[in-house]
C-alpha cells in the first residue's frame, strides 16, 4: 500500500478499517480532480458516480446523532466525514442537522428527495435508490449500471433482510425496475419481472441467499464497460465515466484485499467471481 496511489493516508499501525477508509479517501480525491477539469455535464456525471461518499457521510451523521457526543469505547470520536468539495450536493446542510427528523427534512428539500423515513435503514435505502435513479439520468451509458445495482439493493432489502421498502423509495425504484418487480411477493417473481437493463445481473441466481454473487458480477461488468468507454476517442463524458469506473473497481478490489488480509487469507482464497477479470 505504501508504494501505491493509496499511500497518502496509509501509515504503519493503521487498522484494516482505517486503511480501507484511506483507500476510499484517495479514490474520492482522484474523482474530485477529474470533476474539476470537466464542463458542467462531465462534472454532473462524476458527482452522480461519487454519490456513495455523501451517503456514507450521512450514515455516519445519523449514527453520531443517535450516539450523542460520546460513544462508549471510542473516546467520543466519530470518523471524520469525507471531504467532498464540489462533488457534494447537500452535505453542507446535512452536516449541520441536529436530529434525524431535521436530516430527513434537508434530504427531502434536496436532489436526494424524501427517503421515506428518518431511521438509519430508511435513510440509507432511500438515498441509494435516489442515487441509482440519478445515475441513470446523469451518466451516459449509466442506466444499465444503475438498474442492475438497484435490483441488487431491492433484492437484498426485501428478500434477504426481510425489510419492506418504504412507499416513497419504492415508487422511485419503480421508475427503473417497474412496479411489478418492486411489488413482487417472492424473489422468483421479482427476478422474472425485472427489465432487461437489470435482469442480466441476477441471471442464474435462483436464490436470494446467493445475491452476494451478483455483487462481483456487477463490478466485473462495470470494469468491462469502463474499459470500453475509456477507449472512445471523442469529446464528451464517456471517457471520463470510463476512467471513474476503473478507479472505483480498483478501489473496491483493494478494500477487499485488505479485508481478506486482515482475516489471514491470501490470493488463493479469493472467490473466482471476485478475481475473474472480464473477458
Amino acid at each position: 500500500m505504501s508504494a501505491s496511489p493509496y499511500r497518502h493516508d496509509v501509515t504503519p499501525g493503521v487498522t484494516p478499517a482505517e486503511a480501507q477508509r484511506a483507500v476510499s479517501a484517495a479514490l474520492l480525491w482522484h474523482l474530485r480532480i477529474l470533476a474539476g477539469w470537466q464542463p458542467a455535464a462531465g462534472a454532473d456525471a462524476v458527482r452522480a458516480l461519487a454519490a456513495g461518499f455523501e451517503i456514507s457521510n450521512t450514515e455516519h451523521r445519523l449514527r453520531a446523532l443517535a450516539a450523542g457526543p460520546r460513544r462508549p469505547g471510542t473516546g467520543g470520536l466519530h470518523p471524520p466525514p469525507y471531504r467532498l468539495g464540489a462533488l457534494a450536493t447537500a452535505w453542507t446542510r446535512l452536516a449541520r442537522t441536529r436530529t434525524p427528523s431535521e436530516l430527513r427534512a434537508v434530504l427531502t428539500a434536496s436532489v436526494w428527495g424524501d427517503p421515506g423515513g428518518d431511521s438509519a435503514a430508511a435513510v440509507a435505502t432511500g438515498m441509494r435508490v435516489s442515487a441509482a435513479v440519478r445515475l441513470a439520468t446523469a451518466v451516459p451509458d449509466g442506466e444499465r449500471w444503475a438498474a442492475a445495482r438497484l435490483a441488487l439493493l431491492v433484492g437484498r432489502e426485501v428478500f434477504v433482510v426481510g425489510r419492506r421498502m418504504p412507499d416513497v423509495p419504492a415508487r422511485r425504484a419503480a421508475r427503473l425496475l417497474g412496479s411489478r418487480a418492486v411489488g413482487a411477493g417472492s424473489y422468483t417473481d421479482f427476478r422474472q419481472a425485472l427489465p432487461a437493463a437489470a435482469g442480466w445481473l441476477l441471471k442464474d441466481i435462483d436464490e436470494a441467499a446467493d445475491l452476494w454473487r451478483a455483487e462481483a458480477r456487477w463490478w466485473n461488468a462495470v470494469e468491462r464497460d469502463g474499459r470500453e468507454l475509456l477507449r472512445r476517442s471523442r469529446f464528451g463524458p464517456p471517457p471520463v465515466v470510463g476512467a471513474v469506473a476503473l478507479l472505483c473497481v480498483d478501489a473496491w478490489r483493494t478494500r477487499g484485499a485488505l479485508e481478506l488480509a486482515s482475516r489471514g487469507g491470501g490470493p488463493g482464497d479469493w472467490p473466482v467471481e471476485v478475481l475473474g477479470a472480464p473477458g
